[in-house]
């Protein structure tokens, strides 16, 4: 497709920022197996954080929301779902067990992209693995109840030779070519946003497709730090990227770099939340401390002192709830409810929802 014809890629000229970029991710790729031989029960912890965070914020992202608690016993394979957000949101942790347990095994290819969203969606709908059956827009709502359209994807009738041609330029820039996967891989979500493959669940495959490339590229951090976590708390960046790296794409005249930046920069913190969190371990209260204070501050919504505890392995019971206690005299946080339901919720102001969402990403 566009992004991976390889005349466009070799038009593609980075500045110096932009080659920065990639070559501090190749350091964090070269030092992860390092991060990676610390505690067993640190990183086992670090995985489970990410895989609860995982599936609550890429389906929050596209408007499927439930309690904290129930998301929890539900990506733990807890609990059976009872509703169809529960659904939508085990079709998605099934798919992310696949891909973190059995990457090496899955090759990128139009039968794997059709079992990511059958699985996906197999809760849900007889459709799921279908490509669509009709026309689709990217529409973005307002909260006074207007709506306009951010793009128009590829029609219903070329969707499959379109993804035959995202498929095939995928395996060429990678594998014939030998193109940094780095620039390969957010080009090729591109394409297939722009194509809007599906009539449901686009956005929620190509972040699941986003992980099994990283991982083929060598990229793991996605194991341990919720990458979906970071797309939803840069929400506002992650649809402009999108929505103006689109622009001229039916004619290939398009400009891929905001959203490349962007997808390389979710990637940093990412890697840099990794190396924060793990290298806790080997220090003292005042990194424990800092630690806290930065789980904290990642939380979108309200949290226990228990969910802190369990994304700072390093931190002990009555050293978080210490800080917690430090940052609601601070004014940051403040203890909302009583018994059971009783949760932190930050205070930081801008912490609210956005009143645009985009639809259909």
């Amino acid at each position: 497709m566009h992004s991976l014809a390889k005349a466009y890629i070799d038009r593609l000229r980075f500045s110096a920022d932009e080659v920065g970029a990639l070559k501090a991710l190749g350091e964090y790729r070269g030092k992860q197996e390092l991060f990676a031989r610390q505690s067993p029960q640190a990183l086992e912890s670090l995985r489970q954080v990410a895989l609860v965070e995982s599936g609550e914020s890429s389906n929050r992202l596209e408007g499927i929301t439930a309690p904290r608690e129930r998301i929890q016993a539900l990506m733990r394979e807890e609990t059976a779902p009872r509703n169809r957000p529960e659904q939508e949101i085990v079709g998605y942790r099934d798919v992310l067990d696949l891909i973190h347990g059995n990457h090496r095994g899955i090759d990128f290819s139009l039968h794997t992209i059709l079992q990511c969203h059958a699985m996906m969606t197999k809760y849900v709908s007889p459709a799921g693995g279908h490509w669509k059956t009709r026309d689709n827009v990217i529409l973005e709502r307002y909260a006074d109840g207007t709506r306009r359209v951010r793009f128009r994807p590829v029609a219903a009738a070329a969707t499959e030779k379109a993804m035959a041609g995202l498929v095939d330029g995928y395996v060429r820039a990678v594998y014939e070519d030998g193109r940094e996967p780095l620039v390969v891989v957010p080009l090729t979500i591109l394409d297939f946003l722009c194509i809007h493959p599906f009539d449901d669940g686009n956005g929620r495959c190509s972040r699941l497709l986003t992980l099994l490339m990283l991982y083929h590229a060598g990229y793991e951090v996605g194991r341990y730090i919720s990458l979906e976590r970071v797309f939803e708390r840069t929400k506002e960046s992650y649809y402009d990227t999108l929505e103006k790296s689109s622009q001229g794409w039916h004619e290939g005249k398009h400009d891929a770099f905001p959203w490349m930046t962007y997808f390389w920069g979710v990637l940093l913190a990412a890697y840099r939340e990794f190396e924060e969190r793990v290298g806790v371990i080997r220090t003292g209260r005042g990194a424990k401390t800092e630690q806290i204070r930065r789980a904290v501050d990642r939380k979108l919504g309200p949290f226990r002192a228990a969910d802190i505890e369990a994304e700072c392995p390093g931190a002990s019971h009555e050293w978080v709830r210490r800080v917690l206690r430090e940052l609601r005299d601070e004014g940051v946080i403040e203890f909302r409810g009583k018994g059971p339901g009783a949760r932190w919720v930050r205070k930081v102001p801008g912490n609210a929802d956005a009143d645009g969402s985009a639809e259909g990403r």
